[in-house]
């Protein structure tokens, strides 16, 4: 069974890396340890043996088993009780043993050695309870072995201190691994709080309390830094959610007029009867009404669709040039019905890449937005440029101008200047054409003042390039 809680499983973690460490490292006591006694046994040895040469060399050809006791007294601090010495000639035959070292082996290594002069350690297991560790050393007289030295001496100690160690190890084993245990628990129990509080509050958290923020520690940790994410999430979120209360907001304000207004001309006419001509009137307002609302419906499904990123666009190489003719004969008229001079400016052969139908639906939103405010006997200009690897759309018109403060916002939906309020609309042309060139990889600048009229850049990649993301104004 997975364990899913975070503290469980660094707690765990926590315990199996203390428990692979103290194997580890006990295993490597355990070796030293072995060692040092083992080393610590064969140098007494070989003090012993060498005292015993000395003798051998000064003509001394018995060594009795009080001076054996005086050795092991000196080279280990005590004579032990299964202590083993014996002399043999070159051979390997026996001179001088005391009653215990009979059962003293010797190797054939041990005699190829000594006719060597190299001295031996053995290690014998069977003949005692605990194993024997022997030396065999050679007395060397005129280069040749003239006698053997064979001293021993059992393990016994050796073998008791090892498992004490060993007894302690597993003694010591479990409190510390469970000492470990409630130690990281505790740990991890208190790294996790600011989650646990992050938790708390992304609960209390909704659409209508966004305002509220993720604590944080002030440690400048990765927790820290996990609070700061999630509060710029929900700043990015409370700003979305605002949009989008403002956005349906407008969206039904403005489509409960155009309702209100149908209702209300529907509701005069059947109150008694009318004349042919009153009720054609009256479905003609209709009409108009509905198609005022079938245009803003439209401009809302494709204010949502690029939002989304789901707006279908059909690159295909597009002329500019005559795509600005056709919307200057479509607006042709429309101009001449408000006093306005529609021009074509300067119009350079560009292609760019793009959806001529959506490019289109942009150029008429933002020559017909100039038309609109520009006051009679006013003009707008309508050119098509090329700069660098861009093709420059440019909507220029003498009218009311826009204040510097609200640049920006006339690019949010259904946004309107305050002196522009009296014409019709709902405010969603320009927004339409900024999405426009956002998804064609664009992107649209206003220049204006206040009286002096308004400048429209529409900047679009050209075909067949594909340029750096142009500065979003």
């Amino acid at each position: 069974m997975a364990i899913r809680s975070i503290r469980a499983r660094l707690t765990l973690w926590y315990v199996s890396l203390l428990t692979f460490t103290f194997v580890i490292l006990g295993g490597a006591a355990y070796g030293l340890l072995s060692y040092s006694l083992v080393r610590e046994v064969d140098n007494a040895l070989n003090g012993v043996a060498e005292v015993m040469a000395e003798r051998v060399h000064g003509g001394v050809h018995t060594i009795v088993p009080s001076d054996v006791d005086e050795l092991f007294k000196r080279f280990f601090g005590f004579s032990p009780w299964e202590r083993y010495f014996r002399l043999l000639d070159p051979q390997g035959e026996q001179r001088r043993q005391d009653s215990r070292s009979e059962r003293l082996p010797m190797s054939k290594q041990a005699l190829n050695n000594a006719s060597r002069g190299i001295p031996t350690f053995e290690t014998v297991e069977d003949l005692e309870r605990y194993p024997i560790r022997i030396l065999t050393m050679p007395v060397m007289e005129k280069g040749r072995p003239a006698r053997l030295i064979q001293v021993g001496m059992s393990l016994q100690n050796t073998v008791e201190t090892r498992t004490r160690f060993l007894l302690i190890m597993a003694g010591l084993l479990p409190f510390g691994l469970l000492s470990a245990g409630l130690g990281g628990w505790m740990l991890a129990r208190r790294a996790l709080q600011p989650v646990d509080r992050m938790t708390e509050a992304a609960n209390r958290i909704s659409a209508e309390h966004l305002t509220e923020r993720v604590s944080e520690t002030g440690a400048g940790d990765e927790l820290d830094r996990l609070a700061q994410t999630l509060n710029r999430m929900l700043q990015r979120l409370d700003v979305a959610f605002s949009q989008i209360r403002s956005f349906t907001s407008n969206a039904s304000h403005e489509l409960q007029t155009p309702l209100t207004i149908m209702k209300g001309e529907l509701e005069v006419a059947l109150r008694s009867p009318r004349t042919p001509e009153e009720y054609q009137a009256t479905l003609k307002s209709s009409l108009e009404e509905i198609d005022r609302m079938t245009h803003m419906v439209d401009g809302l499904l494709l204010l949502a669709r690029t939002e989304a990123g789901t707006l279908r666009i059909e690159r295909r190489p597009v002329d500019l040039a005559l795509l600005a003719e056709e919307v200057f004969w479509r607006l042709k008229g429309l101009a001449e019905s408000r006093s306005v001079d529609l021009c074509l400016g300067r119009l350079e052969p560009v292609a760019a890449q793009g959806d001529r139908d959506h490019l289109s639906r942009l150029l008429l939103n933002l020559v017909e937005n100039g038309i609109k405010y520009t006051e009679p006997g006013g003009r707008v200009l309508l050119s098509v440029l090329l700069q660098g690897q861009w093709a420059i759309l440019e909507v220029s018109d003498t009218g009311i101008g826009i204040p510097e403060q609200d640049r920006e916002r006339i690019f949010q939906p259904f946004y309107r200047l305050p002196t522009a309020i009296a014409q019709k609309g709902v405010g969603l042309g320009l927004s339409i054409a900024q999405s426009i060139a956002v998804s064609h990889g664009g992107a649209i600048q206003a220049l204006s003042e206040p009286g002096a009229g308004s400048t429209f850049k529409v900047r679009l990649p050209l075909s067949g390039t594909n340029p750096p993301p142009p500065p979003l104004y």
